[in-house]
């Protein structure tokens, strides 16, 4: 019996010890933040949110989601009221909104374009070619009759007639993809489905731009920082940051909390210095010097949602997109008395 036991024991002490290392050069657990800037916001549905968008009224927005979920506010996201639209018997994904001015657009899965030109009291379908290359994944509307659409494999398209005919601006497509954002610049960034590579894209080249992940972590989701840089998060709960997005130029991998690096999920800046990184659990961290000291949210910790998605549209107005019906509203006068 002790032949067995003694190794045992030995193996639990190597484990604890590797374990604390780890923890204690990956911040294991995080400070609180000072004040707790976000709202709960609980909608009462099963739904989990994919995107929120306002027209050039801070106050009228619209959140998008999964189980055909619309809901509409005029008061900035403190409230919000369900918006059915007459579908058939078909249950949607909501994937993407976006509005310039009264004008907006939202993509669904399956296949699915929606386009108002009245801020959107009326909806009406797009129609959209059978040959389409994937599901329509995200939209941005750039102005009137003017918008692109980017399909779940990477195809790119524009019209600049509301919806009347696209333009291909990419030839060939990515693949599938798990995560996409555009930048205001025009340019793309996407995560491979499976998690293996990333690719960009940028205007006026005809394919995307594929890159090998740096470490043998999966990739979880990619975006843009405040001055077009990119960040990427990986399996594990590490981030990276680089001012151009190639291989060579990517920081070293960071663990702003080893606790909870399971789960991270999504990133977003609030200004260029301060950002917020998001994921399972309840889990909400930041920095307010661009990634070089973290504090963890622990107010929100409690909500029974993962929080998918954090979007600021503008640096007082911000909102963290959850699951179970769950919504997170920055609330900028909690930050500023802090």
């Amino acid at each position: 019996m002790h032949a067995l036991v003694v190794p045992f024991r030995k193996l639990i002490a190597i484990a604890a010890i590797a374990l604390l290392t780890v923890g204690c050069g990956s911040n294991a657990f995080l400070a609180d933040v000072e004040s707790n800037p976000w709202q709960v916001v609980d909608l009462n549905t099963e739904a989990t949110f994919s995107d929120i968008a306002f027209t050039n009224d801070k106050n009228h927005g619209w959140l998008v989601g999964s189980r055909n979920a619309l809901l509409e506010t005029t008061d900035g996201g403190n409230t919000w009221e369900a918006h059915p639209l007459n579908l058939g018997d078909k249950r949607y994904t909501f994937t993407s909104v976006s509005f310039a001015g009264d004008e907006g657009w939202i993509t669904g899965q399956p296949s699915l374009l929606l386009h108002t030109k009245d801020g959107g009291d009326t909806w009406e379908n797009v129609a959209l070619s059978e040959q389409l290359p994937g599901n329509p994944f995200m939209v941005t509307a750039l102005g009137p009759k003017d918008a692109e659409m980017a399909t779940d494999v990477g195809a790119i398209y524009r019209t600049k007639d509301g919806g009347e005919n696209w333009k291909a601006l990419v030839l060939g497509a990515v693949g599938v993809v798990r995560n996409m954002t555009r930048n205001d610049d025009g340019r793309y960034a996407a995560v491979s489905s499976r998690g293996n590579f990333y690719s960009t894209w940028t205007p006026g080249e005809l394919d995307w731009q594929p890159y090998n992940r740096q470490n043998s972590r999966r990739l979880q989701n990619i975006g843009f920082d405040k001055e077009g840089g990119l960040w990427l998060i990986s399996r594990g709960g590490q981030l990276q940051f680089s001012e151009t997005g190639e291989e060579e130029d990517w920081q070293e991998p960071i663990s702003p909390e080893f606790s909870s690096s399971w789960g991270l999920l999504d990133m977003a800046y609030r200004t260029p210095d301060e950002l917020w990184v998001s994921g399972g659990g309840g889990n909400l961290l930041t920095s307010k010097d661009g990634g070089e000291t973290w504090f963890k949210d622990k107010a929100v910790g409690d909500v029974p949602s993962n929080f998918y998605r954090i979007v600021f549209v503008s640096p007082d107005q911000g909102f963290v997109l959850g699951q179970r019906g769950y919504l997170l509203r920055y609330d900028a006068k909690t930050e500023l008395s802090a």
